[in-house]
């Protein structure tokens, strides 16, 4: 097969393995962490979790792609990007080695947010340097594919290392300051990984001297003004990124109910919570899974708004069938669900709006879709933590999810009707 062919150059290029694992290793660590700071948030056996510390917890993890990611690039040309992964990783072992000595100090929950705040922002510059340096290392007539399979593999290492750190909670007790240990020697092995590479390889180049500082990142953020006049011109990318947004919000409240289904409904023990929560998110990733599997043969034969709008309106029809239950299998039966159609909504959005942008505007469209995606689903953890009881059983919730499901289905279909199909 031609992929499996290409597939197996890019992985005899040496400097795109190296890349890879910088990748890898780097990723795998943010699953560790990741899984460290539910633990710790949501399952500690001395805490009494709100939704309101899980939607805070949400914003320690997101709302830095959302603030920094726009003026990551600037930097990023400017510094020499092997430093950037080099130091960034040692920067994050070093923060991660003070949220060890801070869980193991009992400290205030407001310092450990601090410092997991830091390693999340560190980590929007190492993964948008990971995709910049991806043409210095592949030939340009396998960068599609390049870009297809790093993501990919980042992905697929960070669910291994929460599944690596769900192992070490197993195997020890109160064990949330070695799974944060262990999360701080993946980011040294990766800052190691990069030292592997050449120091010039992966630029920026130095031909011209740059532009200063304060003003590329006023640049930048009326780049950002610029992305979204752009769209906005644009009905058919204004129209799917604002169903998006509805969706992306619906499945972010959706998550902070099953947090806290598994940490007091469903279980007696925290440990019992915790592996449920792993499953939910095994299932979930099985449905982003099936979208990109079903996605391109649905949107071929419906168009791409006709699939968005029968993923919109299965989840609002399946969320309070397979929801008010509030029983742990029709819930992860829920999760499949709402992973494929939350996925297969975005995949769709995402061909619209590069297809219906123009060139010299599609990155800056990109970084206001990244904005706007990220902030819905931390506006999502807020909304839910004003609206769940203590145990996550809401039928409200659940029906006002249905409803703005339904919503952005007959918005995207009154919309449609008439004109031609995506």
């Amino acid at each position: 097969m031609p992929v499996v062919r290409d597939l197996r150059i890019l992985l005899r290029l040496r400097d795109f393995r190296r890349l890879l694992a910088v990748r890898v290793l780097s990723q795998s660590a943010d699953g560790v962490y990741q899984v460290a700071l539910a633990a710790h948030v949501v399952f500690a056996p001395e805490k009494q979790t709100s939704a309101a510390a899980i939607a805070s917890a949400m914003a320690v993890l997101l709302l830095p792609y959302s603030l920094i990611g726009p003026f990551a690039g600037v930097l990023l040309d400017r510094w020499p990007r092997r430093k950037v992964f080099v130091y960034g990783n040692l920067l994050r072992a070093a923060l991660a080695c003070c949220t060890a000595l801070l869980l193991a100090g009992a400290a205030p929950l407001w310092l450990f947010y601090a410092s997991a705040l830091c390693v999340t922002a560190v980590n929007r510059f190492v993964l948008a340097g990971l995709s910049a340096v991806l043409p210095r290392v592949v030939p340009r007539d396998h960068l599609v594919l390049a870009n297809s399979l790093s993501p990919t593999a980042g992905t697929l290492a960070a669910t291994a290392g929460g599944g690596l750190a769900f192992v070490v909670r197993v195997v020890l007790a109160d064990s949330d300051t070695a799974v944060v240990l262990l999360g701080a020697v993946l980011y040294l092995a990766s800052a190691l990984a990069a030292l592997s590479l050449a120091a010039g390889l992966l630029g920026p180049d130095r031909d011209a001297a740059p532009v200063p500082l304060r003003a590329a990142l006023t640049t930048a953020a009326g780049g950002l003004l610029d992305g979204l006049r752009h769209v906005a011109e644009h009905r058919s990318a204004s129209r799917v990124l604002a169903a998006m947004t509805v969706i992306r919000f619906c499945f972010g409240a959706l998550t902070v109910m099953v947090l806290m289904l598994c940490r007091y409904a469903w279980t007696d023990s925290d440990d019992d919570g915790l592996a449920l929560l792993g499953a939910a998110v095994v299932v979930s990733g099985a449905g982003f899974f099936a979208a990109a599997v079903l996605t391109p043969w649905a949107a071929a034969r419906l168009g791409r708004l006709r699939w968005m709008i029968v993923c919109a309106a299965a989840a609002a029809v399946l969320v309070p069938a397979l929801g008010l239950w509030f029983a742990p299998v029709p819930m992860l039966v829920a999760a499949f669900v709402l992973g494929l159609v939350t996925q297969g909504a975005k995949i769709a959005t995402d061909t619209v709006v590069q297809t219906a942008v123009d060139d010299d505007y599609r990155g800056r469209a990109f970084s206001f879709y990244d904005v706007l995606f990220n902030v819905a689903f931390v506006a999502a953890a807020a909304a839910a933590a004003l609206m769940l009881p203590p145990d996550g059983r809401s039928a409200a919730l659940l029906g006002g999810v249905s409803v703005l499901y339904a919503s952005s289905a007959l918005y995207l279909a009154h919309w449609s009707r008439g004109r031609a199909v995506l």
